[in-house]
């Protein structure tokens, strides 16, 4: 067993051995190459006009006193195409009253004037009671 062993490292040896170095290829200039004309660079499309420098889209602010306060809210979402998603309202009483349910409520007055321009960056605030109490 013990010269089998023997037998196996020195193969092992014998095939770890040192190789010389390939003698570097060269590849002959080819005499017939064909130069191709190039063609000019794609340009980039022109860069699409930035909020920036694009008008911002405005609307005219509806008189909203009256409505169920959801009812406002889903009427200047609709307005804007939902690019005016949130507006705020308070208690017109000056109860300090959240309004969790917004259907239960009804629009007081409105911090932006009927008729009045308004962007996405609007903020819209809504002045509202219970829609059982009448407005202060």
């Amino acid at each position: 067993m013990r010269y089998v062993w023997l037998a196996l490292v020195a193969a092992a040896l014998t095939a770890c051995g040192t190789t010389t170095p390939a003698e570097p290829t060269t590849v002959p200039p080819t005499a017939s190459r064909v130069e191709r004309p190039t063609e000019p660079a794609p340009q980039p499309a022109p860069p699409a006009p930035s909020a920036e420098s694009a008008p911002a889209a405005q609307w005219s602010m509806p008189d909203l006193v009256g409505a169920v306060l959801q009812d406002a809210q889903d009427k200047i979402q609709a307005l804007t195409d939902r690019q005016l998603l949130y507006t705020g309202s308070h208690d017109a009483t000056g109860k300090k009253r959240n309004q969790v349910v917004d259907s239960n409520w009804k629009v007081c007055t409105q911090n932006v004037s009927a008729g009045t321009p308004i962007a996405a960056d609007t903020k819209i605030d809504f002045g509202a009671v219970k829609v059982t109490e009448s407005c202060p």
